[in-house]
């Protein structure tokens, strides 16, 4: 679990809600139409961008990437993969059927490793899984950036329509409250939904997206090394270029690792 996201969040909710309590009665800041013409023309001007499974596919990949986060850093990669080539080099790729790995994708890699099948096999198997994930989380971050764009102009639109009913009825005093409040209420829940929902999930999916390519890529180099049955220390070497530059090993605990 992504602790950052779901304390985000809950934050996010909690000021929204003593902001909402401290002034009065919080009972004030609710309005059905203003929810209505936000929620329901940001989804509607969504389906219009894109086509239906999109929509259908993207809600749960924002949500479910939103609050997940990888189980293994690059740096435990590196470190996985070189113990795999170890094992091969002394034990042959028979001995990896019996290795434990902590990712699936790496797993997966393994395993075609392990039952001996060509490298351009592998290389296309497992690149196409990678883009596949890819193009799910681009297109995640893509439905929910759309509703970021759409929520505050869907709350210009329920203000206007409040402040249009507003002043076509100025002889009743009567309804000039509720008028102005759908006007108010909309450019909140506007905001709302463009700042603590479609724009946290959308950059999240955005980072999740060069994690998972970095991560993923770093796998299938890794694998095919291991496949060609080259060197545990030529293997974490190359693999120290999906590093920043500070936080490579030098050449010394290099050898050393070896």
């Amino acid at each position: 679990m992504d602790f950052a996201s779901i304390f985000g969040f809950l934050l996010a909710a909690g000021i929204v809600g003593w902001l909402a309590t401290s002034g009065g009665d919080a009972s004030v800041l609710l309005d059905f139409h203003a929810a209505v013409c936000v929620f329901g023309g940001a989804l509607a001007a969504t389906m219009i961008r894109f086509p239906l499974h999109a929509v259908l596919h993207g809600f749960p990949v924002g949500i479910k990437y939103t609050f997940s986060m990888r189980k293994v850093s690059t740096r435990q990669l590196i470190d996985e993969i070189g113990g795999l080539a170890e094992l091969v080099r002394k034990s042959g790729p028979l001995s990896l059927e019996n290795a434990k790995v902590s990712d699936g994708f790496l797993a997966k890699g393994v395993r075609y490793v392990a039952d001996g099948y060509d490298a351009e096999f592998i290389r296309d198997s497992l690149e196409r899984e990678r883009d596949l994930l890819l193009m799910r989380l681009s297109e995640g971050e893509k439905i929910f950036r759309s509703i970021a764009d759409c929520a505050p102009a869907f709350g210009m639109v329920g203000t206007l329509i409040g402040m249009v009913q507003m002043f076509a009825n100025m002889a009743d005093p009567s309804t000039l409250g509720p008028y102005m409040a759908i006007a108010l209420c909309a450019t909140l829940y506007g905001a709302i939904v463009q700042n603590f929902i479609g724009m946290p999930i959308a950059d999240k999916l955005h980072l999740k997206f060069a994690e998972e390519d970095l991560n993923q890529t770093l796998i299938i180099d890794g694998i095919l090394q291991i496949r060609d049955a080259k060197s545990p220390a030529l293997v974490r070497e190359m693999l120290q270029a999906y590093l920043p530059e500070k936080h490579r090993d030098r050449e010394g605990d290099l050898a050393e690792a070896a």
